[in-house]
């Protein structure tokens, strides 16, 4: 099978926020899973925002950019994020902005990624391979010769093919979407991106997640979102609580089949139980039909399910995702 060409995805929908101020990472930090003040310039992380009661508002990346942080995440769950904000950041002690349509994003994505990306954003190829996951760094002029001309650009770890994101002004992104477009890149099918992200194994909110998702459901620790090791935020004594003394009733996994699995699908077990359903579900170019299934903590890794639908039962068996 020939190698996954270089693709594009226009990424501008999700929400995107700036915190500044002296006070900005212990400001972010009190409302979000990750270790905010551990982060240096250049360097960003996976994050939730929970709410009091631990259940998921929003799976975010944060991105220290040195004069400020930079947080992005699923434009399902910029509203009710943006009223957390509002809710317990004083401006006087951070100062935050929206500014999802000041900006937009592009990713880049396949496996000769840095290579192609790195001549029409003005960095070194080997500057963005050293990129470590949720790396960031700032692109002096890009292809523009004008003071729009600069991005940031992201390590992406959000699907199973290595890639950037590239963030600056709209019009900066625009021509850099042209430039790369000339140079033989083409924009991915739903269905290519769709994949991508099961592949992963990354939850969609509203989705995969809702506002009833405990993070460890949805695998969102095993995906280096929470650390255990750091100081108070909201819905901490929830995850603190089943990380160090109990567990979750149900996991996120995958289910692999035969042929595509119908989403909303009930699973169940072999003595026909009723286990969960099919959350995601796409056809993979590697791996086949692949669902991301809510399922009882109970069915363990490579067990064999069956997924009832209306034309008759799939056999499937899950694995759990790392």
């Amino acid at each position: 099978m020939s190698a996954m060409p270089t693709f594009l995805v226009d990424r501008s929908a999700r929400f995107r926020i700036t915190f500044a101020g002296e006070k900005a990472k212990e400001a972010l930090g009190g409302l979000v899973t990750s270790d905010v003040l551990s982060l240096a310039a250049g360097q960003g992380q996976r994050a939730v925002a929970l709410t009091p009661k631990g259940r998921v508002i929003a799976m975010l990346r944060v991105f220290d950019r040195g004069a400020d942080l930079l947080v992005d995440g699923e434009a399902s769950s910029g509203e009710p994020f943006v009223a957390m904000i509002r809710k317990f950041v004083n401006p006087r002690m951070a100062k935050y902005a929206t500014v999802t349509d000041a900006t937009a994003c592009l990713g880049v994505y396949g496996p000769a990624v840095a290579a192609q990306l790195a001549p029409a954003v003005g960095v070194d190829a080997a500057a963005l391979e050293a990129l470590s996951p949720f790396g960031i760094l700032r692109s002096p002029v890009g292809i523009l010769r004008s003071p729009d001309g600069t991005f940031d650009v992201v390590r992406s770890a959000d699907f199973s093919v290595p890639g950037f994101d590239v963030i600056g002004a709209p019009d900066a992104v625009a021509s850099l979407r042209a430039a790369l477009g000339r140079a033989g890149l083409a924009e991915a099918s739903e269905e290519v991106v769709e994949a991508a992200r099961v592949e992963r194994g990354l939850p969609r909110f509203g989705v995969d997640m809702d506002a009833e998702t405990i993070p460890q459901e949805a695998n969102l620790d095993v995906l280096g979102a929470i650390s255990f090791n750091k100081g108070c935020y909201t819905g901490q004594e929830v995850v603190a609580r089943i990380h160090f003394r109990g567990h979750v009733n149900r996991h996120l996994r995958w289910l692999s089949a035969a042929q595509r699995l119908p989403t909303g699908a009930r699973v169940v077990d072999a003595e026909g139980k009723e286990v969960g359903d099919v959350r995601s579900s796409v056809v993979s170019a590697t791996r086949g039909p692949l669902a991301l299934a809510m399922l009882r903590r109970e069915v363990e890794p490579g067990s064999e399910v069956v997924v009832r639908t209306p034309d008759g039962e799939i056999r499937a068996r899950t694995a759990a995702i790392a």
